[in-house]
């Protein structure tokens, strides 16, 4: 039977009907696009805020900033005590609890965060060099650890009620406001790392001032607990511990740079690595929609959340695969795109474009560990595997500088994968024996 090409238009019709219906029946899809479309409309956004910086500060001006604001990042996951992860935890599972855990979300993220921009700044004297500006620090500590952290756990507010549309909005919100003040003042004058710290810290505050708003607007006002340091306060300590422990993987040979090798160092490497953050938006954003999913998995213990992981885990391989290539072969056009003093970044970005597809790797086994309750074991993990990360860093930048920081970043993600993977399949033979035991009574 010999087909009409008018019928052919109608059968193609019709399967893209059912695809699209499909798509949109998917709560995860959609979910994800939008966190792609939050993620992503920050593509351009950071791409232009990052590139201007980098031409109007150049390399050494550009480690300084960088260097600082990596200093900070390890530290500002305490900033929250885990209060936010602890609160998609508990809406995700029964929406009523909102105002009871937001006000306790907002009482520990304001009082940490102002108790730890205090001590942020006192260390920073010890770590940073001289050269980088005492007030530069103290501007982006309380940008991060009491502005961002208020506005990331505003989006993680949004997240529990899986409205990802508004956590998406705030995603974007602090980058836009950074890169308009940025564009005004380089109107107006050629711009230091002090000056991008002072409206760093301006930009965050306004960005923060509407996030409450928008909470208080759309998910109500919150209802301040007597008792604040209940039980879960170790639970989300955890999640502290964990996120900071991804900021010394992600961060700390930054820092390590300003101080052992050189700023100019500093600003190369993360040029480079600022593009494999780019590059790793996609899989950010479906990590982000599924997160909440996975506790829900987690009433089944592991196997719920492995199960999950293996619907995940392909398409986020097969794209962190394909994004690893893309940089390696794009890599020469680093200096075309930040500028000439950057063109020892072509061969740091070939190094480190591996780490897209590392990470995908040990991100959803280790959410799978956290859905079904075993937060304390991934930050063990965690830990022990930044330790690791500090030491190769302490060792190898002296030597080889950001060659060094490269080399240490790849062993790192590489061991905590394996080490994740490791930690996932004891837990799920353990809950099997034990759900095995429990028939055989």
């Amino acid at each position: 039977m010999t087909l009409t090409a008018e019928a052919c238009a109608d059968q193609i019709c019709e399967v893209r009907h059912v695809l699209w219906g499909k798509i949109k029946r998917s709560e995860l899809t959609c979910d994800t696009m939008w966190m792609l479309l939050g993620h992503g409309a920050q593509l351009p956004i950071r791409a232009v805020y990052f590139i201007l910086i980098a031409r109007a500060l150049g390399a050494e001006g550009y480690g300084a900033f960088i260097g600082v604001t990596a200093f900070v990042s390890i530290i500002a996951p305490f900033a929250s005590m885990g209060s936010g992860n602890i609160l998609i935890k508990h809406v995700a599972r029964d929406k009523s609890t909102f105002s009871k855990y937001w006000g306790r979300t907002i009482i520990l993220t304001c009082s940490s965060g102002l108790i730890l921009s205090v001590i942020t700044a006192a260390i920073s004297t010890f770590i940073l060099p001289k050269t980088i500006p005492f007030l530069l620090v103290v501007s982006v500590a309380i940008a991060d650890l009491i502005f961002l952290a208020m506005l990331n756990v505003s989006g993680q507010a949004f997240q529990g009620f899986q409205r990802l549309t508004m956590t998406s909005f705030l995603l974007v919100l602090p980058n836009l406001t950074r890169l308009l003040v940025l564009i005004i003042l380089i109107m107006f004058k050629k711009p230091t790392p002090l000056d991008l710290g002072y409206i760093y810290l301006l930009s965050t505050g306004f960005a923060f001032l509407t996030a409450i708003y928008v909470v208080a607007r759309e998910l109500g006002k919150p209802a301040y607990p007597r008792k604040v340091f209940d039980g879960e306060i170790k639970e989300g300590l955890y999640f502290s511990v964990a996120l900071s422990s991804h900021s010394i993987f992600n961060d700390i040979d930054k820092t390590i740079l300003t101080r052992l090798a050189t700023l100019e160092a500093a600003g190369i490497y993360a040029a480079a690595y600022r593009l494999v953050d780019v590059a790793f938006i996609p899989v950010r954003s479906l990590i982000s929609a599924s997160y909440a999913r996975f506790f829900m998995s987690g009433v089944n213990g592991m196997r719920g959340t492995v199960s999950l992981v293996g619907k995940l885990l392909p398409y986020a391989a097969a794209y962190g695969l394909a994004a690893s290539l893309l940089l390696f072969a794009c890599a020469p056009l680093v200096p075309i795109v930040f500028g000439r003093e950057f063109t020892e970044a072509i061969y740091a970005l070939r190094w480190l474009s591996l780490l897209p597809l590392l990470k995908v790797l040990h991100y959803f086994p280790a959410n799978a560990l956290t859905g079904a309750g075993y937060q304390g074991l991934r930050s063990f993990c965690l830990v022990a595997t930044a330790l690791f990360n500090v030491a190769l860093n302490l060792w190898l930048v002296p030597k080889y500088s950001w060659k060094g920081a490269a080399w240490a970043s790849i062993a790192s993600d590489s061991l905590y994968a394996v080490v994740i993977w490791g930690a996932v399949f004891w837990k799920l033979r353990a809950d099997s024996t034990v759900a095995l035991a429990n028939q055989g009574k």
